[in-house]
């Protein structure tokens, strides 16, 4: 009995000593094939050819600036991301920039989550300006001019537009334009930002001042929306005045009335001759 017994521990020991023998292998078999791989990619001459050639095509990222209670976006760096971009040229076995794949580098002082601060601009490194209309007025107007041109572009309202304009509410977010608040209270800017949010989610909300209030952007802030002072304010003759001051990253504001409507399409042909691209706040402040 007692022998049977040892014969059987023995044996129940013998295969977990064949056991760990087995996964210790292939543990080690599988260390031993990552070594080789890894000494042999190491040794490539495309390997070595794209990590010499890396800072050629590395651009550094531009960190927003703030100035006071202001802040101007900032601009994303990229790098080569080498061991995905060795994968994609080992298949033809050459070196090919179109197949460099690059990583994204944020700015170490971002715009993203700043709702203490003013906007003011776009950054300058990029060639983007964004159009800002204001007035609840003849809105379906300057939509047909847009939508004409391809022009997306921002509309700040008031809440008493908000709710008699379901209709025209709902064309301007699905069709990617961006509708802000000009209204003042915190719960005003609250009511606009979840009626926008229900239509089509937009990626950022925005409140519009010409001046500096800090009840207006603490009341921003409460409802994690962008304040946003225009660069340009385009009130008074807008094709002359966007014409002697617009720049990289201008926020271009102008009031819809009559003159505007006329001079909307003189006003987009020319910034796009400039070689602008008018794009919408969520866009332009985006690093």
């Amino acid at each position: 009995m007692w022998k049977s017994s040892y014969n059987l521990l023995g044996d129940i020991l013998k295969k977990i000593f064949e056991t760990i023998g087995f996964i210790s292998l292939v543990c080690f078999s599988f260390f031993y094939t990552n070594e080789i791989t890894s000494v042999i990619k190491e040794n490539d001459d495309l390997l070595k050819q794209i990590t010499e050639v890396a800072n050629e095509y590395e651009i550094d990222s531009i960190d927003a600036k703030i100035i006071d209670d202001s802040i101007i976006p900032g601009v994303s760096g990229s790098s080569i991301n080498i061991d995905k971009s060795y994968d994609k040229m080992k298949k033809i076995d050459k070196f090919n920039s179109n197949l460099i794949v690059y990583e994204n580098i944020k700015p170490n002082i971002s715009v993203l989550n700043k709702y203490d601060k003013y906007i003011i601009s776009g950054n300058e490194k990029k060639n983007e300006v964004s159009l800002v209309l204001l007035n609840n007025e003849d809105i379906a107007k300057v939509l047909k001019i847009l939508d004409k041109y391809d022009v997306k572009a921002d509309f700040f309202v008031d809440l008493n537009w908000i709710n008699n304009n379901d209709k025209l509410v709902k064309e301007l977010i699905n069709n990617n334009h961006i509708i802000g608040s000009i209204n003042s209270s915190s719960n005003d800017i609250n009511y606009i930002n979840t009626i926008v949010s229900k239509i089509n989610k937009q990626k950022y909300t925005f409140c519009y001042n010409e001046e500096k209030n800090k009840e207006f952007l603490n009341n921003c802030k409460l409802n994690t929306s962008y304040t946003i002072i225009p660069s340009i304010k385009a009130f008074d003759n807008p094709l002359i005045n966007i014409k002697s001051n617009i720049k990289n990253g201008s926020i271009i504001s102008l009031k819809i009335n009559e003159k505007t409507i006329n001079e909307l399409p003189l006003i987009i042909e020319y910034i796009k001759s400039k070689g602008y691209d008018i794009v919408t706040l969520s866009k332009i402040i985006e690093e």
